[in-house]
C-alpha cells in the first residue's frame, strides 16, 4: 500500500499459496494462520495429481487450476496477478507445505502497511543450530549463507534469508515490477529481489521458523545448484543494468498501457 496513506486504515490482506500435490500438508498451514489477519486465501494449483484442489475448495480457499504445469515462477506469476485484481493492499505469499510457519502473517502484514518496508522476507536462519536443528539439510545451509552473504554485499542489503518461500508485498512493489517477465522455475524468486532493490523499494525480514519433514517440498541437489547458478546471473544484471552496460528486459520499467498492469 502506499506509505502516505493513514496507518489507521485496515489494509486489505490477501494471502497466496503456489501449490502443486499439497494436499496432506495444506490443513495444518490454513491452521496456523491467525484468525483475521487475512480476507481471502488464493490456492493456485499447478497441476496437482493428488486432490489438492478439491480439498481447497472443501476448506473455502478460492481456488484457481492451471491447465498445464507452469513451474514455480509461473505459479507466482498467477497468484500475484490474482491478488491485484481482487484488490489487496498487502500480499503474502506462503507455500501451503508446511515448512514456514503462518503464525507471523500479521506481524509480515503490519510491517507492511506501517510503510516501514515495501517487501519482508521471513527468515529461516535466525541462527545455525537452529536451522540445522529445522532438518535444513547441511549442504543447502552452506549454499543459503553464501548466496546470501554474496547478495547483501552486492545489492547493498542486510538480509538473514534470501532464500524463503515466505514473503509479504506492498501493492505498489507488484504494481511496478514485471514480474510477468521472469522466469516460470525456481529463479523466479532470485530475480524478483533483484528488481525489488533495482526499483528502489525497502526490503526487510523477520525470523520465521521452519521445518524440514518427508512432506514438504524441497528442491534436488542438481535443481539446487542451477538455482544458485541463476541468482549469480541475476545478481550480475543488477550490476550491468546499475552500470548502464546491459539491462534484461526483466529489469525495464513496464509499459504505461502494458497488460503486465492488468
Amino acid at each position: 500500500m502506499n506509505a502516505d496513506q493513514n496507518s489507521s486504515d485496515s489494509p486489505r490482506v490477501i494471502a497466496v499459496m503456489p501449490a502443486y500435490n499439497a494436499s496432506a500438508t495444506l490443513e495444518k498451514t490454513l491452521n496456523d494462520i491467525p484468525e483475521g489477519s487475512v480476507e481471502e486465501i488464493i490456492l493456485v494449483d499447478d497441476c496437482s495429481t493428488d486432490n489438492t484442489v478439491e480439498l481447497a475448495r472443501s476448506l473455502g480457499l478460492t481456488v484457481i487450476e492451471h491447465k498445464k504445469n507452469r513451474g514455480y515462477g509461473g505459479n507466482q506469476k498467477t497468484c500475484y496477478a490474482e491478488a491485484l485484481l481482487r484488490e489487496a493492499d498487502v500480499i503474502v505469499m506462503i507455500h501451503p507445505d508446511y515448512q514456514y510457519d503462518s503464525r507471523v502473517i500479521p506481524l509480515a502484514s503490519q510491517l507492511i502497511h506501517l510503510g516501514i518496508c515495501d517487501c519482508i522476507l521471513g527468515s529461516r536462519i535466525r541462527s545455525r543450530e537452529e536451522a540445522l536443528a529445522g532438518g535444513m539439510p547441511r549442504y543447502k545451509y552452506i549454499a543459503n549463507r553464501l548466496l546470501t552473504t554474496f547478495e547483501n554485499i552486492a545489492m547493498g542489503q542486510n538480509l538473514g534469508d534470501y532464500h524463503s518461500g515466505f514473503r509479504a508485498y506492498s501493492r505498489k512493489v507488484l504494481e511496478t515490477i514485471p514480474y510477468q517477465r521472469n522466469s516460470e522455475d525456481f529463479v523466479f524468486d532470485s530475480q524478483f529481489l533483484v528488481q525489488v532493490v533495482h526499483f528502489g523499494f525497502k526490503l526487510g525480514d523477520i525470523p520465521v521458523p521452519v521445518r524440514y519433514f518427508k512432506e514438504a517440498s524441497s528442491i534436488n541437489f542438481s535443481r539446487s545448484t542451477k538455482y544458485g547458478l541463476q541468482t549469480l546471473v541475476a545478481v550480475a544484471n543488477y550490476w550491468t543494468a546499475r552500470l548502464g552496460l546491459y539491462t534484461p528486459n526483466y529489469l525495464k520499467p513496464k509499459e504505461p498501457d502494458s497488460k503486465e498492469n492488468l
